[in-house]
C-alpha cells in the first residue's frame, strides 16, 4: 500500500511537471511509465492497477477531470503494457509493437477529447491547414504534383506512428539501462540493438570515493620520532649544517 502511494505520487508529479515546467519535457516523457512498470515488476498486475486507479484519481482533483484521466493516454496503458511484457520476458519487437499502437491510439483519442471540448474537429482543422500550406508552396514552386487531403493525413499518421517507435525505443534503452541498478531486470535487446545498448550499460556508475574511518591516518612526524628515509637523512643533513653555521 505505502509503495503503491508512493509509486503514484511519483507519476502524478511528472505529469504535473509536463504542464508546469517550461523544461525537461522529454525527460518527463520518459520517466512517467517507469514509477508503474517498477510497482508491477515488484507486486504483480493487480497492484499495477491499483496504482494507475490512484494516479488518476490523484491528477483528478490536482488539475481538473480533464487533464486529469487524460494521463492514462498513453502513459497508464503503457506502464501496464510494458510491465506485463517484462515481467514475462517478452522480446522487445513484441512490445515496442504493440506499445507503438497504444502511443498512437492515445495520440488520436486526445485529439477526439481536444476536439469535443473545442465544438471542432481539430484533426481535419490541421491537416487541412498543411495541405493548403504544401499547394501553396507547389505552386510556387512550380511543381506539377500537389498533395491531397487524404495523402496529408496519411503522412500525418505515419508521422505520428515514426515519433512513437522511436519513442518505445529510447524507453526501452531508459529502462534496461535504470531498472537492473534498482533489482528489476527487464528481457534483453535483440542483436540488431545490442551493440548500441552495451556501450550506455557498459558504463558503470562510480561513486564518489570516501575516506575510509577505520584506516589509520598518516601524520606527521614529531620531532621526537626519527626521520626515516632518503628525504629523512637529506633533511637531518640540512639542519646539521645549518647548526653547524649558526655556532660557528
Amino acid at each position: 500500500m505505502t509503495e503503491t502511494a508512493y509509486m503514484a505520487a511519483s507519476t502524478g508529479l511528472l505529469w504535473v511537471a509536463i504542464y508546469y515546467l517550461p523544461i525537461g519535457d522529454a525527460l518527463f516523457r520518459l520517466a512517467i511509465p517507469l514509477p508503474l512498470v517498477l510497482l508491477q515488476l515488484r507486486h504483480g498486475g493487480r497492484t499495477a492497477l491499483e496504482g494507475v486507479a490512484v494516479t488518476v484519481l490523484l491528477l483528478t482533483v490536482l488539475m481538473g477531470p480533464v487533464r486529469g484521466p487524460l494521463m492514462l493516454f498513453p502513459y497508464g496503458l503503457l506502464s501496464l503494457w510494458l510491465g506485463w511484457c517484462w515481467r514475462r520476458q517478452c522480446s522487445w519487437w513484441f512490445s515496442m509493437a504493440v506499445g507503438v499502437l497504444i502511443g498512437a491510439a492515445g495520440f488520436l483519442v486526445r485529439v477526439a477529447l481536444v476536439s469535443l471540448l473545442l465544438g471542432e474537429n481539430l484533426w481535419v482543422v490541421i491537416t487541412g491547414a498543411a495541405s493548403g500550406l504544401l499547394n501553396g508552396l507547389a505552386d510556387r514552386l512550380q511543381l506539377p504534383v500537389a498533395p491531397t487531403l487524404d495523402q496529408v493525413q496519411v503522412a500525418a499518421l505515419l508521422l505520428v506512428v515514426a515519433q512513437n517507435m522511436v519513442y518505445l525505443l529510447a524507453l526501452h534503452a531508459v529502462a534496461w539501462w535504470v531498472l537492473p541498478r534498482l533489482r528489476q531486470a527487464i528481457p534483453d535487446p535483440p542483436r540488431l540493438l545490442r551493440p548500441l545498448l552495451l556501450q550506455l550499460r557498459d558504463r558503470p556508475l562510480q561513486p564518489p570515493q570516501l575516506p575510509d574511518p577505520h584506516r589509520p591516518r598518516r601524520t606527521a612526524p614529531t620531532p621526537s620520532q626519527p626521520l626515516r628515509g632518503r628525504g629523512g637523512a637529506l633533511l637531518a643533513e640540512r639542519s646539521g649544517g645549518l647548526g653547524n653555521a649558526v655556532d660557528a
